[in-house]
């Protein structure tokens, strides 16, 4: 009893020696409206500082606390709630909630929660929160979350989502989310989204997905995707956009309706895309299915072949991709020409004249007469020339003979 009297005494000797450094006509004006001074807190209801005061605190210090407004330092070991504004520095080690907005720096072991956002710093170690427009750097050991607009640096270690617009830099180890437009540079170790249009650079590990218009580049371990138009440079392995103006590179690359620019990649398709299944021989990989993706004039094969030596006991193979183009002759007549790599297993590892794997490169001109308009008939010659990888010497070369048939899908 005599412990919890002797606290209580001295919170009140700060209190008032906080009242009485004022001049006569502050301590009125404190009275009656705005007092400002020091809050010492033990816990809500145990402080030097009401919690429903109206005044503002221009230094905190204690376990936790609960004020009006800060507008200076506060430090606590547990935690801060501030019923309206914080401008200054805010600590806690665990968590600091504002309930109207931040401004300033912001740190916590565990969480900051800005009811109307932020313009400054603010970092927790776990997740951080903003109801409305945040400003400056959001930072979290996990996730970081801003209801509306952002503006600056987030970078949580999970997840970024910004319910609005954003702009500036995003940077994440899983996603970052915005439900609308983001201007800047978007990074994460799997996947980017926004739902609106995108302006910048997107780098994902997985993917990178625009609900819209895409302005810039987008670069990813796999997929991009630009919702209706692209002005700029999708890479990946998958490329989509219903319009683009620009580049594509990679294996798959698609529009949906117009493209201006260059497509690099195996497979180039369109809605206007032929696809074409392709049964032949030849006098290298003997048996061969292929499927053929033709663009108006220019081609592209992908496909695969066995065996690559004579039928014996022993399987050998080919995964092939030629690129090309074709011309008509005559009615149903047609010439083309292309160019093709081959990837060779032989699955010989211990013949010491035959390697376990080669590659092949291959010139070809072909002629094709279309006996209907789904089955057609070819006839190619060419030469191929088969290397080691592993050193830089020729294993063979000669001339290609291949024939067989077309059957068209459209």
């Amino acid at each position: 009893m005599r412990k919890q009297n002797s606290i209580i005494l001295l919170m009140s000797l700060l209190m008032a020696g906080t009242l009485f450094a004022q001049s006569p006509t502050q301590q009125s004006a404190s009275s009656s409206l705005k007092p400002a001074g020091i809050n010492l807190s033990l816990w809500k209801g145990i402080s030097t500082q009401t919690a429903d005061s109206i005044g503002t605190t221009i230094f905190n210090l204690g376990f936790f606390s609960s004020q009006n407004n800060l507008t200076g330092l506060g430090i606590n070991i547990l935690g801060s709630n501030t019923r309206q504004n914080v401008k200054g520095i805010q600590l806690a080690g665990f968590s600091n909630s504002v309930g109207h907005r931040m401004q300033g720096i912001q740190l916590s072991g565990i969480t900051n929660i800005n009811k109307h956002g932020y313009r400054g710093l603010s970092a927790a170690g776990m997740v951080s929160i903003n109801g409305n427009e945040g400003i400056g750097m959001l930072a979290s050991g996990l996730v970081s979350i801003t209801g509306e607009n952002n503006r600056g640096i987030t970078a949580a270690g999970l997840m970024n989502f910004i319910g609005d617009n954003g702009s500036g830099l995003l940077l994440t180890g899983i996603a970052n989310i915005t439900g609308n437009n983001y201007h800047g540079l978007t990074l994460s170790g799997l996947m980017n989204v926004a739902g609106g249009s995108s302006a910048g650079v997107q780098l994902g590990g997985l993917l990178n997905i625009t609900g819209e218009d895409m302005q810039g580049l987008q670069l990813s371990g796999i997929g991009n995707v630009a919702g209706r138009k692209l002005k700029g440079v999708q890479i990946g392995l998958l490329n989509m956009a219903s319009r683009a103006k620009g580049m594509q590179i990679g294996l798959f690359n698609y529009y949906k309706e117009k493209f201006d620019g260059l497509q690099l990649g195996l497979v180039n398709a369109n809605p206007h895309t032929h696809i074409q299944l392709l049964v032949s021989g030849s006098n290298t990989t003997k048996l061969n299915l292929g499927a053929r993706f033709k663009n108006n004039k220019l081609y592209t094969i992908l496909g695969v072949g066995a065996p690559y030596f004579d039928f014996n006991d022993k399987f050998s193979g080919a995964v092939f991709y030629r690129a090309g183009a074709e011309l008509p002759l005559y009615k149903r007549l047609f010439v083309s020409g292309d160019l093709g790599y081959s990837h060779i297993e032989t699955f010989r590892k211990n013949e010491v004249n035959c390697p376990a794997r080669l590659y092949s490169l291959q010139t070809r001109i072909n002629m094709e007469y279309r006996l209907t308009e789904n089955v057609g008939l070819f006839v190619s010659g060419g030469y191929g020339w088969d290397r080691h990888y592993d050193r830089n010497a020729t294993y063979d070369k000669g001339i290609i003979i291949e024939g067989g048939i077309v059957l068209f899908k459209y």
